[in-house]
């Protein structure tokens, strides 16, 4: 496990050492003379990078390198924002500016700060010396400066001595919080050192155990060190012995239990086994073996010890982490604790009651890779066996009854195929207690010969992992009637060997990467007996290697609504209980419960089992809801959710660390647009450009990452976007995690007006959510320190005073959708030179202020949804944008916009343009002047905006959606030069400019989007039908054309690599030989028909026609009938249909044809063609009764497929 202090500063690192070996900073470095400044700190930045990249192999939780590695993430960050501040400064100067003698005063301040900055690395460089933090290679000699920093580090013998004292009193708290558990049954705790030696383990016990006599918390205590073998009516008699002499210190020889102990001191094994077990079955007792060593030892010593559900604790100490593993029951959660540096403590501890039994994942991985300098520590390797006894009686599993009967479906098909089935899903959710609970069951007892069930631990070992799995399958009869040979004598039996010819089921729990599945798989047998192999994971990428093209793959989702409310139910009232007919403030309060859980099974069962034992009052469960964050990190009782889902942020690498750290910006619930997410990570540096992939690319990788890892949720998937999924949301829970350690990291600071902040905030991040919140402007400024801030992110209302003149680093400034933001808020943006990422989507600005030219290093600019016609000229000045979308502006609300502003602005963006002649100025501008706004918008057309001569210019600009090539003659052969476009958008396509459209067009080799628009009458009619000689961009994979088009351009068959295709309005006549022409593409797998696609009323879909296609959206606008026919859709999962009231008649048919589709979704829309509507029918009720039959209708065809596919009704 990696802290996150390493992983934000190796991000941090990353991009401070871009800075220092960038040509502009070896620029600054040779005019001012200081290259030797510049060199020392580049390569000092290097050294401390390379550390931080293996400071893993430390220990994590060491107090004084995380210490350290803060104050290079402080010197870093430092460090970049000045480079990056020289470099803007040298970037908007022309090359002479350095020979100004004006200038002579600022070259003296950077060269100034240069030093200081060299000074600080210097300072944390020799205080890592100072104290060793870098350790010297294997294997080499100790160089004199270390030989002095051993002379210095001598005379700190007694601070050391005191520090492992303290690491001894903190694992010494952690084992009494395990012993203090409110858990009423025997529990057996069990403590492994990993450096084989027990002095530290030793003395910890020796502390727990002194500590809770002192506190008479057991009423019978006792130590015995275990001798080997031990001799078990010995063992007893030194117990008593104990208790004999406890019982004459405290309660003196006239005692009932005084007599009891002194006739058992007499006895023989015979009777003292049954009267010793008779006396502890009513007593809470404590006892510590020290030194077990096997498992065999621990089946002869566990009978004597009953489970009386007094709340008695055994705690074995032993050197053997499987004999730790093994001995505390079925369930495993390791936790560790460090003694001292080169020593870490382990306690095996079985999960208690409270925690439940119907979703709780086992903690089951232990990061013990560790690498001390010239030692190298070998770990021994662990993989855990869990055994099911006959005892074990099935678990009652809430909500997943359908998810266990699918599974068991899956894996008692009756073939001899070696079948593999991967079950997924986010940590928490109960993948192993599902898998566990169908294990158990006796359906599946019968159908297999063999059976075992194994959960992973790291460090991985396949030997161990095998062996695990041999000892379980092996007959247990076998060891019974030998005596268990030493290691070296053993031959033990191959996996293959035992498997052959047996029809098995072998549940491999936990799995975290392909390679653990590939270390072993070459050990099952080939034969196919109809063996099973179960594997559950947190990845999906593992799902999907582990289970391979013939397997099966089982998402486990969180709870619904019901199953979540009747868990709940039953952990905190311990039977079934209706919520709704509990007080209402009560059924409020478990409602913002509930919602906070969001259907994670192990949020539910840990809160609920906290509540269960607490007033059940509204006052009571309200300040768990407002304190919810604090009690997660603070509360014994809740620390199991922060534990699991801790494993799942420790498991990702340092990269994906910072980026999920960064979604602690969004508010709760908040869905985030895939877009918007990866274009910040760019702007911030986590996403960089890498090889032969750019920072989007890279970035992409790293949000599909994230889904895999259930980390984030995808809140809509497939059709929006051919990559599959466009947004997201953490759940509530995660996000706590998020904003905890970034909080810790003064990495985000988030203010909402509410809760105030009483020290100065030094994050780089600051969100404000502004909900008709009292802001006191001078309590804002003196709280946050606005100079670091490097992206402000404001959600809800605009104050003015949210922007501050000292935010000169700021890089993002994201105002989407913010109310109160218009022209005069954005009048002074060109003074944000550091800006790289600029959104104003949604924002009520008509106009961008010339200013926007200053903006150098501006990468992304978005301003959709707003009143923006035209571009301002300055935009040319951007040679670093890569990222432009405009258009799509607002309609409605322009009478709430002063006619004069708007009309003044609209003028004077004109007055400023390089327009070709004086008459198309001054049309333009009369026409601006002398109708009203909302009229002249939709003249220029609110699907795109007019831009300046010279957008050619922008050289490194791949996104450009949308611009409107209607007016200005110059955009085409501007569009034409822009060879690095990925993704186009223009509307304004008329005959006129259709060809040089089409040049344009076969000049985009780099091509892969395109939407062309055009609205009114004619529309696209003849504008897309160019010669045989055109050519499309091989590289395009989606297409959007809106308007009337009447024919398919012939070039659409051309396109081999087309995924995704909209068409809207487009009202094409002969559609069957369009779809004949679609269905052929081969690798269409998205396809959209809104608004009237076609002139026909029927559409039927052919045999063997789209094959490749997923994802079908189907509008029923002008449609009467929809046949599918058998053959056609191959692999169509996603059913979207739209329909309008008035055709909610229209009739799809043969949907028991599809033989893949998992889903259907239908919405019914209300408006348009208001005539039609039955004046005497309740127009409710008119449409209740038609999405009914439609609805019906659907089932009914659903219910004859195969794939019993799912209904969706909105």
């Amino acid at each position: 496990m990696e802290a996150t202090v390493l992983s934000v500063g190796k991000s941090v690192l990353n991009g401070a050492l871009d800075y220092a070996k960038s040509a502009v900073a070896e620029e600054v470095a040779l005019q001012l003379g200081i290259q030797r400044d510049q060199a020392f700190i580049r390569d000092e930045l290097e050294m401390m990078h390379s550390f931080l990249m293996t400071a893993h192999d430390e220990r994590e939780d060491n107090k004084v390198i995380r210490t350290w590695v803060k104050q290079v993430r402080d010197v870093a960050y430092d460090v970049e924002d000045c480079l990056q501040d020289f470099a803007v400064r040298l970037g908007r100067k022309k090359p002479c500016w350095w020979h100004s003698p004006r200038t002579l005063r600022e070259r003296h301040r950077i060269a100034k700060r240069i030093k200081e900055l060299k000074g600080k690395v210097e300072d944390v460089s020799q205080r890592n010396m100072r104290y060793q933090l870098i350790r010297s290679s294997a294997g080499s000699n100790p160089s004199s400066d270390n030989i002095v920093v051993r002379s210095k580090t001598a005379r700190t013998t007694m601070s050391g001595n005191y520090e492992a004292l303290q690491q001894q009193e903190k694992a010494k708290a952690n084992l009494v919080r395990l012993v203090n558990s409110k858990v009423e049954e025997r529990r057996v705790l069990a403590v492994w050192t990993e450096s084989g030696r027990d002095t530290g383990e030793t003395s910890v016990i020796g502390r727990t155990y002194d500590y809770l006599k002192r506190k008479n918390k057991f009423e019978c205590c006792a130590w015995i060190n275990l001798m080997h073998p031990p001799k078990l009516e010995e063992l007893l008699q030194t117990i008593i012995r104990q208790f004999y002499l406890r019982y004459l210190q405290e309660a003196g020889e006239a005692t009932p239990g005084y007599q009891v102990l002194r006739k058992m001191s007499m006895m023989k094994e015979d009777c003292l086994v049954d009267e010793f077990k008779k006396y502890l079955d009513h007593k809470c007792y404590l006892i510590v073996l020290n030194d077990l060593s096997t498992i065999q030892q621990w089946e002869q010593i566990k009978p004597c010890f009953p489970d009386n559900k007094k709340g008695s604790r055994i705690i074995v100490s032993t050197q053997q982490i499987e004999v730790a593993s093994l001995c505390v029951g079925s369930e495993v959660a390791p936790e560790h604790m460090q003694l001292f540096a080169d020593q870490t403590l382990y306690a095996f501890h079985c999960k208690g009651v409270e925690q439940g039994t119907a979703s709780m994942e086992p903690l089951s991985s232990i990061n013990t890779a560790t690498s001390y300098g010239n030692n190298s520590v070998e770990q021994e390797s662990l993989t855990r066996t869990e055994t099911i006894a006959a005892a074990f009686k099935e678990s009652e599993i809430i909500g997943r009854v359908d998810e266990k009967a699918n599974i068991i479906e899956l894996i008692s098909k009756d073939s001899q195929q070696l079948k593999k089935i991967s079950v997924w899903g986010m940590g928490g959710v109960g993948k192993t207690t599902l898998v566990q609970d169908i294990y158990r069951s006796e359906k599946v007892k019968g159908i297999f010969d063999k059976l075992a069930c194994v959960t992973i631990i790291r460090p991985f070992s396949p030997k161990e992992l095998l062996r695990s799995l041999v000892k379980q399958l092996e007959d247990p009869r076998a060891s019974e009637r030998n005596e268990t040979p030493k290691a070296s004598e053993r031959k033990e039996p191959s996996l293959a060997s035992i498997l052959g010819g047996s029809k098995y089921l072998i549940v491999l729990d936990d799995v975290s990467s392909t390679t653990e599945w590939d270390d072993i798989q070459s050990h099952f047998p080939t034969t196919e007996t109809g063996g099973r192999i179960i594997f559950t994971t947190r990845y999906e990428s593992v799902a999907k290697h582990c289970s391979g093209d013939e397997g099966e793959r089982y998402k486990l989702g969180n709870l619904g609504d019901k199953d979540a409310k009747d868990l709940f139910m039953k952990k905190v009232f311990k039977d079934s209980v209706n919520l709704d007919g509990l007080d209402p403030e009560l059924v409020e309060e478990a409602d913002l419960i509930l919602r906070k859980c969001n259907g994670l099974p192990l949020a539910i069962i840990t809160i609920g089992g906290f509540l269960a034992s607490r007033p059940k009052t509204y006052l009571e469960w309200r300040k768990l809801n407002e304190h919810i964050s604090a009690e997660l990190e603070m509360n014994p009782e809740l620390e199991n959710i922060k534990t699991v889902l801790d494993k799942s942020y420790d498991g990702l690498p340092y990269d994906l660390k910072s980026c999920f750290l960064y979604l602690s910006i969004f508010p709760e619930g908040h869905k985030i647009s895939r877009r918007r997410l990866v274009r910040r990570w760019i702007a911030e540096g986590y996403s960089k450009e890498l090889c032969d992939k750019s920072g989007e690319e890279i970035g992409n990788g790293y949000f599909f990452e994230l889904v895999e890892r259930s980390m984030i949720v995808p809140t809509q998937s497939l059709i929006r976007s051919s990559k599959g999924v466009d947004s997201c949301q953490v759940h509530d829970l995660m996000r706590d995690i998020a904003i905890s350690k970034s909080r810790e990291e003064n990495l985000v600071l988030r203010l909402d007006g509410v809760h105030r902040l009483h020290s100065q905030g030094t994050a780089r991040h600051l969100a404000i959510r502004n909900r008709n919140s009292e802001w006191d402007e001078g309590e804002l400024e003196s709280t946050v320190d606005m100079s670091r801030i490097r992206s402000l992110t404001v959600f809800g209302e605009w104050r003015h005073f949210f922007i501050s003149d000292k935010m000169k680093l700021l890089r993002v400034l994201d105002l989407e959708d913010t109310e109160g933001v218009g022209d005069h808020q954005i009048k002074q943006i060109g003074k944000l030179v550091h800006l790289k990422y600029l959104s104003l989507i949604g924002c009520n600005i008509t106009c961008l202020p010339n200013s926007l030219g200053n903006l150098r290093q501006l990468e992304t600019l978005d301003i959709r949804g707003t009143y923006i016609v035209m571009l301002p000229k300055t935009i040319i000045n951007l040679q670093k944008l890569n990222y432009l979308r405009a258009g799509d502006r607002k309609v409605h609300g322009y009478e709430e916009i002063a006619e004069q502003s708007l009309r003044s602005r609209l003028c004077s963006a004109i007055g400023v343009s390089d327009w070709d002649d004086e008459g198309n100025t001054r049309m333009v501008c009369t026409l601006c002047c002398c109708c009203p706004p909302h009229i002249s918008a939709v003249c220029l057309d609110r699907h795109g905006v007019l831009a300046p001569r010279g957008l050619r210019r922008l050289t490194t600009l791949h996104t450009l959606d949308i611009v409107n090539i209607a007016k200005e003659k110059t955009v085409l052969e501007d569009i034409k030069r822009l060879t690095q476009l990925r993704k186009l958008g223009v509307s304004g396509v008329n005959k006129k400019n259709s060809q040089k459209f089409c040049s344009a067009l076969a000049a985009l080799n780099s091509l892969e989007s395109l939407s062309v628009i055009s609205v009114g009458q004619l529309g696209l009619s003849d504008c897309l039908d160019w010669d045989d000689k055109f050519s499309p961009p091989k590289a395009l994979k989606a297409i959007r054309l809106h308007g009337n088009l009447s024919k398919l351009p012939e070039w659409i068959q051309q396109l081999k690599n087309l995924v995704k295709l909209r068409l809207s309005n487009t009202r094409l006549e002969d559609h069957n030989a369009v779809i004949r022409v679609l269905g052929e593409l081969p690798n269409l797998a998205i396809l959209c028909l809104w608004n009237r696609p076609f002139q026909g009323g029927e559409i039927h879909f052919q045999e063997g026609s789209f094959r490749s296609l997923i994802v079908l959206e189907l509008d029923f606008s002008g449609f009467k009938f929809v046949t599918f026919e058998q053959g056609a859709f191959h692999k169509l999962e996603l059913l979207l249909l739209s329909v309008f009231y008035q055709e909610i008649e229209a009739k799809l048919s043969r949907l028991e044809f599809l033989p893949s589709i998992r889903e259907v979704q239908l919405d019914v829309l209300i408006g348009g063609y208001k005539e039609k509507m039955p004046v005497d029918v309740d127009k409710q009720r008119f449409l209740e009764e038609a999405k009914e039959r439609l609805k019906m209708d659907l089932l009914d065809q659903l219910s004859r497929n195969i794939k019993k596919p799912i209904l969706k009704v909105t």
